[in-house]
């Protein structure tokens, strides 16, 4: 079987409208919408597949201050088949203390581990246009997946239904 291309299918992936500073995504054609979860999904898998980015100050927020409302958000993304949260940044800027919070960088550290243990992977990303080829790739295949599936339960109920 010969590794598929993106060519053979390509997803429109959607952007949160509340997403304030939007990953670039150019390898395929995207949307802003609004997705009960998350900031970024693909258009059919919406109820499926969710990312949420982070930047390192707003992390630090999320884990701290905003901490109630994060874990909710975490709570709801437990329901997703592909959930991940997305940090643009390098654990190194928490291990260095570079944001503006007094939370040493060890609590910061250890919410990030509780929160890969109790909900979903945690994915690091340089930079933005990294973060954006993570949310392309990961688009891409699970919603291929999804589709393949789709077609072969599709196959088997047309098989079965020309043997009645």
């Amino acid at each position: 079987m010969s590794e598929p291309q993106p060519t053979d299918f390509a997803p429109r992936i959607l952007i949160d409208t509340r997403e304030q500073d939007p990953l670039p995504i150019t390898r395929y054609p995207s949307a802003c919408g609004t997705l009960s979860t998350g900031d970024y999904s693909f258009a059919g898998g919406e109820h499926l597949f969710t990312v949420e980015r982070k930047s390192i100050p707003d992390l630090v927020r999320s884990l701290t201050i905003e901490r109630e409302r994060f874990t909710r958000e975490l709570e709801r993304m437990r329901g997703y088949r592909f959930a991940r949260l997305l940090v643009i940044g390098a654990p190194g800027q928490i291990e260095q203390g570079r944001y503006r919070s007094r939370t040493p960088p060890k609590s910061i550290l250890h919410s990030l581990y509780s929160v890969e243990a109790k909900y979903l992977p945690v994915v690091w990303a340089a930079t933005p246009q990294e973060g954006a080829e993570l949310v392309e790739r990961w688009s891409f295949w699970f919603a291929r997946g999804y589709l393949q599936a789709a077609a072969r339960i599709a196959s088997e109920c047309t098989s079965d239904a020309l043997r009645e």
